[in-house]
């Protein structure tokens, strides 16, 4: 994924609400609560980590039983520790306190909150890459050196991959035409970060890196789900139980449940952005422009998907009067460069959102050369009386200027074959007029349509057009 094109909006619950569910995972309500149980007689080792004498304790606090109580008791006090919810005053004696940001939990708004959590994420992702390191355990031990590399184990790449897993989630989650809220199968996410997108039948080695990523993902998500990142239905250990044999593929929906589905939670959608926006990615929300002006709202969401678009839009006029957008939207929607069409575009989509008290704002650009023909529209959808019929000079303007806005906003989509070739039909000698339209993008619209239209006698009509307007404004 490229750092340098912004990905779809992302829908953000309430920081209320995700400050709520932050305080509910298991990783930080159980750091808080052993932040709380600790006290002058707490000792920990060098690293900051309670000692084995009081991991009992710790883990009858939380709450843990069986075999494993005591590792999950250290890892909870350890999460507590790198959050700052517990202090080591002194080393030397192996002393703790209660950290300044246990109070934010309580005392502090929900942002204050969201930042605690986001800091304990980050330690989970970071031990979600670290392999079982027993062995290392053993030889540290020992006294001996430890080869990672004989270990099949290289950090950097762990790391990026999981980052990379995740961002694809991500992704998945906040496109409109992705699964959004439905969970992802675990060997489809695995396949993302393996197979080439130009690859046709993956190889059988292929096949066998997506099902050796599957195990990594299936430990790794097991470990970020009590993070509250996500949800996870892990694989099947069926599945695994003749380690010498591949699973076979999955037949069905109920069979491809069992290799593992996985999907982000609201708080995961949320903890991903904040991720994304550290690593230097754009990752817009939807909200974030309902304070600025409507330039900035008309450039911010020219390349959002038409759902997210409507949604910013919504909030934006939640927050003005209808008359007072309504002109704001129109003085921002002027201009001859480049962006301008799909600024006026946008624009008439938003006023398309405003009632009747903006219409006096649009009587106002009757006569304007670029919104006169938008301000027509809009009166005449609502069946205003006394709307000027537009000039054929207007109309063309307003043609080339529409498909200027869609050939930004969609590119060569199928609905705008299908507009180029009603444009045509509809409008006999269309090209003969249209070169002599006095629009920046005229040339650009008539060549689109030179290699849109379906009929090769009308698309070299277009394209003769696009030379001579070419001509005309002397390129």
């Amino acid at each position: 994924m490229s750092d340098s094109s912004p990905l779809p909006p992302a829908r953000l619950h309430p920081e209320a609400e995700l400050a709520r569910a932050a305080l509910s995972t298991p990783l930080l309500s159980r750091a808080a609560r052993l932040a709380r149980w600790a006290g002058p007689e707490t000792r920990v080792d060098a690293g900051g980590g309670l000692v084995d004498e009081q991991l009992p304790a710790a883990a009858e606090t939380l709450g843990l039983t069986g075999d494993d109580a005591a590792a999950y008791a250290s890892e909870a006090w350890r999460v507590a520790v790198d959050t700052g919810l517990v202090e080591v005053v002194d080393e030397e004696a192996g002393t703790v306190a209660a950290g300044e940001e246990l109070t934010l939990l309580t005392a502090g708004s929900p942002h204050d909150v969201l930042a605690v959590w986001l800091t304990a994420l980050e330690a989970v992702v970071a031990d979600a890459t670290v392999p079982d390191l027993d062995g290392v355990v053993d030889a540290l031990d020992d006294g001996d050196e430890v080869d990672f590399a004989s270990l099949g184990w290289d950090p950097e790449a762990e790391a990026d991959f999981l980052d990379g897993v995740l961002a694809n989630l991500y992704l998945l989650t906040v496109r409109e035409d992705g699964p959004g809220e439905a969970p992802v199968p675990l060997p489809a996410l695995a396949a993302s970060m393996i197979v080439p997108s130009d690859m046709g039948e993956p190889t059988n080695d292929v096949l066998e890196q997506v099902s050796d990523a599957m195990m990594r993902l299936d430990d790794q998500f097991r470990m970020l789900e009590p993070a509250g990142l996500v949800e996870y239905q892990p694989v099947d250990e069926a599945l695994m139980a003749d380690a010498d044999e591949e699973p076979a593929a999955p037949v069905d929906e109920t069979d491809v449940a069992r290799y593992g589905m996985v999907r982000l939670t609201p708080l995961g959608v949320y903890g991903l952005r904040a991720r994304l926006l550290e690593a230097g990615f754009e990752a817009p929300a939807v909200g974030e422009l309902a304070d600025k002006g409507a330039d900035v709202l008309l450039d911010g969401t020219s390349l959002f998907p038409p759902g997210a678009a409507l949604a910013e839009t919504e909030q934006w006029l939640s927050h003005r009067e209808p008359l007072a957008a309504a002109r704001e939207l129109l003085a921002a929607a002027r201009g001859g460069d480049g962006g301008a069409p799909l600024r006026r575009l946008r624009c008439q989509q938003a006023l398309s959102l405003v009632g009747a008290e903006a219409e006096p704002a649009l009587r106002e650009v009757l006569d304007d050369a670029e919104l006169g023909g938008l301000a027509r529209v809009w009166l005449s959808e609502r069946g205003a009386p006394d709307v000027p019929a537009p000039s054929q000079d207007l109309v063309f303007w307003l043609t080339i200027d529409t498909v200027a806005a869609q050939l930004q906003a969609e590119g060569n989509s199928e609905e705008l074959r299908a507009l180029v070739a009603g444009l045509a039909q509809q409008h006999s000698g269309f090209f003969a007029t249209a070169w002599r339209v006095e629009h920046p993008a005229t040339a650009d619209v008539l060549e689109a349509m030179g290699r849109l239209h379906p009929d090769k006698r009308v698309a070299k009509e277009a394209r003769k057009a696009a030379f001579k307007a070419r001509s005309q404004q002397g390129y």
